[in-house]
């Protein structure tokens, strides 16, 4: 009896078939493109003065000369009411001593989306900066953006190597001294 079950067992796993799927939640995955449900990269929500923001970036994983997408939603807290104006999108390199901003481009909502395409050719950290004002009062939100593969070495690797470089450097200038020192004694004690 359990010899025919464990047969009838392998059996049956050598004789499945594999199912390869083409759809996608119903839909055939050749018709799938950057508008499609993936997940962003990124989306974060935040309150801002009179304003609730929620913004993602798509793709998951942006990568140096492919297209990608910025989506901004602003509502009114008081009323849920949508901001319907201009928002103006900018870009400038994630840097400590870089402020050239370039304009990337300027929004009407659609659909009640802000949506910013972007591309961009170099891999790098980038800061994209999405502005608005609404009743004479400016909205800045500046959110990080990776493309490609992020540096193995960031700031904090930097300094801690430039930190140990410099204390090893201390050290062997130190140590040389020590020995100078010690065979100038030595030559002083034998005179």
């Amino acid at each position: 009896m359990c010899r025919s079950l464990i047969t009838l067992f392998l059996l049956a796993v050598l004789f499945t078939t594999p199912a390869h799927a083409h759809h996608v939640l119903g839909r055939p995955s050749y018709s799938l493109n950057e508008d499609s449900n993936t997940p962003p990269s990124m989306q974060v929500e935040t309150q801002m003065g009179d304003y609730y923001i929620t913004y993602m970036v798509f793709p998951a994983f942006p990568r140096p000369n492919e297209p990608g997408r910025i989506n901004l939603y602003a509502k009114r807290i008081d009323n849920d009411m949508l901001f319907l104006g201009k928002v103006t999108f900018t870009v400038r390199d994630d840097s400590w001593f870089n402020r050239n901003e370039e304009r990337i481009g300027i929004q009407s909502a659609y659909d009640n989306v802000f949506r910013q395409r972007f591309l961009f050719r170099k891999p790098g950290a980038y800061i994209v900066t999405a502005a608005f004002s609404d009743k004479g009062v400016p909205y800045i939100i500046d959110f990080p953006l990776q493309i490609g593969p992020p540096s193995r070495i960031g700031v904090i690797g930097f300094v801690v190597t430039v930190m140990l470089v410099l204390l090893i450097g201390v050290n062997l200038f130190r140590r040389n001294r020590l020995a100078k020192d010690k065979v100038r004694s030595a030559a002083l004690d034998r005179d």
